[in-house]
């Protein structure tokens, strides 16, 4: 009976979220899936990172480590210099279509543990209805 409860919560608040992405600008979806790759590396998870290029599904093996590798570098550095990354937040800028191009720019902030942030621009590429790490 729990395990019904739990599952028919999770089934309601997915469909809250459907519902609310449904009706935000493509910029704003972009930019919300540019903060969910960059929470990643806040929660460890560098694979699921890299997973969020595009074209990461169909990398060789070889280079595949080897961008895991310069993930987790780039990690390593931000642990390094600014005592790791704490929190990633939509700007207030959000994001910025260019249509020439096919790409949306998302602009991100990287809070880090010593207090300093930094903006950053993601471009992202939507690709079978998915936002993608271009």
């Amino acid at each position: 009976m729990r395990k019904q409860i739990l599952h028919s919560s999770f089934l309601i608040l997915n469909l809250i979220a459907l519902c609310a992405c449904s009706s935000s600008t493509p910029e704003e979806q972009a930019a919300r899936a540019a903060r969910g790759y960059y929470q990643c590396l806040i929660d460890d998870r560098p694979e699921e990172f890299l997973r969020g290029k595009a074209n990461a599904d169909s990398l060789p093996d070889s280079y595949r480590a080897q961008l895991l590798k310069v993930i987790n570098q780039y990690r390593a550095d931000m642990l390094d210099k600014h005592n790791g990354l704490n929190e990633v937040q939509v700007s207030d800028n959000v994001a910025r279509r260019d249509t020439s191009l096919n790409l949306t720019y998302a602009f991100l902030i990287l809070c880090y543990g010593d207090s300093t942030q930094e903006e950053i621009t993601v471009p992202m590429v939507e690709r079978n209805g998915q936002w993608l790490m271009k």
